[in-house]
């Protein structure tokens, strides 16, 4: 004889017949969702392609090179803007938590045509030595000498923070706001106290990712991304948002992967 269990929850629970009627409708959503991702994946790559006339260089394990050298021979560069600034003593755990998904992928993308690189202002020294923690093995480089973040709204002085900087493809954006003491965040405080800085200091360095197009011998800028713009390489998420309670995040509670306790 088995004994009964009772089992409390707040969530509704319903046979498998009515579990099935509801994921059939729910997959009419899903399939709706997914045309339209195909659409707005066209109009990304339909956007006009913005030529490059301006020489960027960069720090890296093979010493310094130019935009152009990142691409390795492929047409397609994607630059993942790593919040790491000279004044960080870690890199974002945030931003670290995306890149926690980046040594799989390289190989499959620069066989397809594509190079993936995170590009930060902290020195290449300091990169080196994260990167080694980390157990990371995608390409980093060092802007540390150069505007290419300031350029691609990833990057920005005190000045711009102080004015309400160029962010986000508009001004006075919110995380704008926050930099200057306007609104505080529980995960960006966190976040700032994780990288050894102000919240004011760790927001000068924004996350981000740009695309590139090599022809002919000529670079263009071909897309950007900012803010929830990146939620889509972050492949943690869309793990969380399949599972049973979604994103749960009623608080800070992200880590770098070696500093969880247990």
């Amino acid at each position: 004889m088995t004994k009964e269990t009772t089992v409390k929850t707040t969530h509704e629970i319903g046979t498998r017949d009515e579990w099935l009627a509801a994921r059939l409708k729910l997959l009419n959503e899903e399939k709706e969702l997914t045309r339209h991702s195909d659409e707005v994946a066209r109009q990304r790559q339909a956007l006009p392609w913005v030529r490059i006339n301006k020489e960027y260089w960069f720090e890296t394990d093979e010493g310094n090179v130019s935009l152009a050298d990142l691409f390795k021979g492929r047409s397609q560069l994607l630059v993942y803007h790593f919040m790491f600034g000279p004044d960080y003593k870690a890199g974002c755990p945030s931003c670290s938590a995306i890149a926690d998904g980046f040594n799989g992928i390289t190989t499959h993308l620069a066989h397809h045509d594509v190079m993936l690189w995170a590009v930060s202002r902290a020195q290449l020294s300091t990169l080196q030595a994260y990167k080694k923690r980390m157990g990371w093995s995608f390409p980093w480089a060092s802007s540390f000498s150069d505007d290419f973040n300031f350029d691609f709204s990833a990057s920005f002085t005190e000045e711009q923070q102080r004015e309400g900087g160029y962010y986000n493809f508009r001004r006075d954006d919110p995380v704008m706001n926050a930099g200057r003491g306007a609104m505080m965040n529980p995960v960006s405080d966190g976040n700032a106290d994780m990288t050894g800085t102000d919240l004011s200091t760790y927001l000068r360095e924004r996350e981000g990712m740009s695309a590139f197009a090599l022809e002919d011998g000529m670079i263009y800028h071909t897309y950007s991304a900012h803010a929830r713009g990146v939620d889509a390489i972050w492949s943690m998420y869309p793990w969380l948002d399949r599972a049973p309670k979604g994103r749960n995040e009623k608080g800070p509670w992200l880590r770098r992967h070696d500093e969880y306790k247990d």
